[in-house]
């Protein structure tokens, strides 16, 4: 036995707002999530093809393909941070944080993680009076 339909249209549902607290990631900070990303991902696989050739001895393809690929992350989040840095007005302690969390393994995604917390990846505020500016 099937119960009647209920002849009462389905109350509307509200819209879900956007959480005030935190504005959404400029392109720009997006680029920086990305590739902060991709570097952790290149460390790991580099420190794999180590243990692989170092510990196991059983192939260098791992350090051969992902150190080059670890190689060109380094260097593109190194370009990517001071170019955020620039552009979104970091100041010098932030910049350098962001740039010294490429050396140790993992750390991009902290700083990341924190940049974006903060709200600095973020496009910047507009200062009254000051020209538009697009991210």
């Amino acid at each position: 036995m099937t119960a009647p339909a209920d002849p009462r249209p389905a109350p509307a549902r509200p819209a879900t707002a956007r959480p005030a607290g935190k504005p959404p990631l400029s392109g720009l900070g997006r680029l920086y999530a990305v590739v902060a990303w991709f570097e952790a991902f290149t460390w790991v696989g580099l420190l794999v093809g180590m243990f692989l050739k170092y510990v196991t001895e059983t192939t260098e393809a791992g350090v051969w393909l992902f150190g080059r690929l670890h190689g060109g992350a380094f260097v593109a989040y190194g370009i990517v941070a001071l170019i955020v840095a620039v552009r979104h007005r970091w100041g010098i302690w932030r910049t350098l944080v962001a740039l010294a969390a490429a050396v140790p393994p993992l750390t991009t995604l902290l700083a990341e993680w924190w940049l974006r917390r903060t709200g600095h990846l973020s496009a910047p505020a507009q200062i009254p009076g000051a020209p538009e500016r697009r991210p």
